[in-house]
């Protein structure tokens, strides 16, 4: 009998230790959640990326370093259940820069369809350069093991609506079809006729502290069924902070 006490005593003993440990732990953990003033909120985006299209016929020749650089201006509103968990939104700009080998881009050619024809048979520039512009209005849905510090695992998921602001080509060195120079000049042609006005995109993070890796899928096609149906994709760096 009296050992049975005994153990009885011993065990309500260390049942209240953990409860109160446990307690305590409970009360910093909402002290916690509720103190945010110093939350690493990553206001501030900016990616670097490559570039490429999805589809891509075999028949257009790109080469190069295509390339995204895309800067954002984000508002993120923690969970109040949560603080690991938030939602971001704000503004943008994003820009894709595609690259090609001795083919001309009718950007401004009136026809139905845009064309991308291999001219290295006879002259032609030796580079040119397709470069899109989109204001951007991404919506993220965020992680963050380190809420209060910034400093642990990332992740973020969303999708990004734009608005085509911009498209343009820049054609450099015209050769003929040996490859010698014949006239060393820029010709620039921009006509947003051909491209899809507005586009949507889906996004993906993850990363450590201030620094992630990104890839993004744009749902819709860049051209509005008038040429090749392609759809940009992109993955890279983001460099984030504020």
């Amino acid at each position: 009998m009296k050992k049975t006490l005994l153990f009885a005593l011993c065990t309500l003993f260390v049942v209240t230790i953990f409860a109160q440990q446990d307690s305590t732990t409970q009360s910093k953990t909402k002290k916690q959640a509720i103190n945010l003033s110093n939350r690493s909120n990553d206001h501030f985006l900016i990616q670097l990326g490559y570039t490429g299209w999805s589809g891509k016929p075999d028949s257009i020749k790109t080469g190069g370093f295509p390339k995204s650089v895309n800067v954002y201006l984000m508002l993120d509103y923690p969970f109040k259940t949560n603080p690991h968990l938030s939602m971001a939104f704000g503004p943008g700009i994003s820009s894709d820069q595609i690259y090609f080998n001795k083919t001309y881009v009718g950007i401004k050619d009136i026809t139905t369809t845009m064309h991308f024809t291999d001219r290295s048979d006879t002259t032609h520039f030796k580079k040119t350069k397709l470069a899109t512009t989109y204001l951007e209005a991404p919506i993220e849905f965020r992680y963050s093991a380190k809420p209060l510090t910034g400093k642990g695992i990332k992740t973020a998921i969303g999708v990004k609506i734009g608005t085509l602001l911009n498209a343009h080509t820049r054609n450099a060195k015209f050769e003929n079809k040996s490859g010698a120079v014949e006239n060393d000049y820029v010709m620039k042609e921009s006509s947003n006729h051909f491209f899809n006005k507005t586009r949507l995109v889906v996004t993906g993070r993850v990363g450590m502290g201030h620094i992630s890796l990104y890839g993004s899928y744009q749902v819709t096609t860049l051209l509005k069924g008038l040429g090749p149906v392609v759809r940009p994709f992109s993955f890279g760096i983001t460099l984030s902070g504020l």
